[in-house]
């Protein structure tokens, strides 16, 4: 497992804004060859693209192509299927037949450049209705599919409704993907960016919400936002007391042959004490990071 708090996005066709992004402190930067990018300009992103990632980085970096439904989805994965590239971000994904033919294509491009044949990740962008249905097929249409994005802004237009600092309109769609992932075997989702960048208290509420929903981090879109997400998706001194805590008493009776037993007057059995050591493991993952 990987952990991402933080993935951070900067248009591919401005190399000083994604050379910039790809230093500062996100757990992945992601290239963006979408959205960000303009019809006119999107020749001239892949080109530029080119020279980003030959610049320094301090966390992975990611491509988002567009479409598979697009005219440019070829042109982006001869672009973005290259040595440094951790995986692509496939935007707009509507079905495991649209991710199959993406892992197809990538199979082909790694063959033909001698890069290591299934190295490439596919983190489908989940923007719709249609999608949410299709979540779990989704999920489980190819080796190469490590996690999903929700993509909110996207998703709360094609419902017919708009944000809300409660976030209501997302909770089914937020519970679709984090119970499809865990079903299908990936790592949890990573949530939708928090459109307004100046309001990093209502960035860190939303942050805390759904990582009690079960995501591992969020998008972000301005570099002010790092740094809140990455303290929310992080252990706190507290988490990390208890998970030492259960982990040791858990593993001591254990080797005496209980499998439950009761700390500070709570029972602990396998579920808690596996959840304990995903805290712990989540911990020295950051820690590694940051040396």
């Amino acid at each position: 497992m990987s952990i991402y708090r933080t993935m951070l996005f900067a248009p591919a066709n401005e190399l000083r804004k994604a050379g910039k992004a790809m230093m500062l402190n996100a757990d992945g930067t992601v290239l963006d060859l979408e959205d960000a990018v303009a019809l006119s300009e999107k020749a001239n992103a892949r080109d530029t693209l080119k020279e980003a990632l030959l610049m320094p980085r301090r966390g992975d970096v990611f491509i988002r192509v567009n479409s598979v439904q697009t005219e440019y989805i070829l042109n982006d994965l001869l672009a973005a299927v290259t040595e440094g590239v951790k995986g692509l971000v496939v935007a707009k994904s509507e079905s495991a037949e649209e991710i199959r033919q993406v892992d197809w294509l990538i199979g082909k491009i790694e063959m033909e450049r001698g890069l290591i044949p299934g190295s490439m990740e596919i983190i489908p962008f989940i923007e719709s209705a249609n999608a949410i249905v299709n979540a779990f097929s989704i999920a489980s249409s190819s080796p190469r599919v490590s996690r999903m994005f929700l993509g909110g802004v996207d998703y709360v237009l094609d419902i017919g409704t708009t944000f809300s600092k409660g976030g209501s309109e997302l909770f089914y769609a937020r519970s679709q993907l984090v119970v499809a992932s865990r079903a299908a075997g990936i790592e949890p989702p990573i949530d939708t960016v928090y459109p307004d960048f100046k309001d990093i208290e209502g960035l860190v509420a939303d942050a805390k919400a759904v990582r009690q929903m079960g995501f591992q981090g969020k998008l972000a879109i301005h570099p002010g936002q790092i740094e809140p997400l990455n303290e929310v998706f992080t252990p706190t001194p507290e988490e990390m007391a208890w998970a030492t805590k259960i982990v040791a008493v858990f593993d001591e009776s254990e080797a005496k042959g209980q499998a439950i037993f009761q700390v500070d007057g709570k029972m602990i059995e396998y579920p808690i004490a596996n959840r304990a050591r995903r805290i712990l493991e989540l911990s020295r993952q950051i820690a590694q990071k940051s040396g």
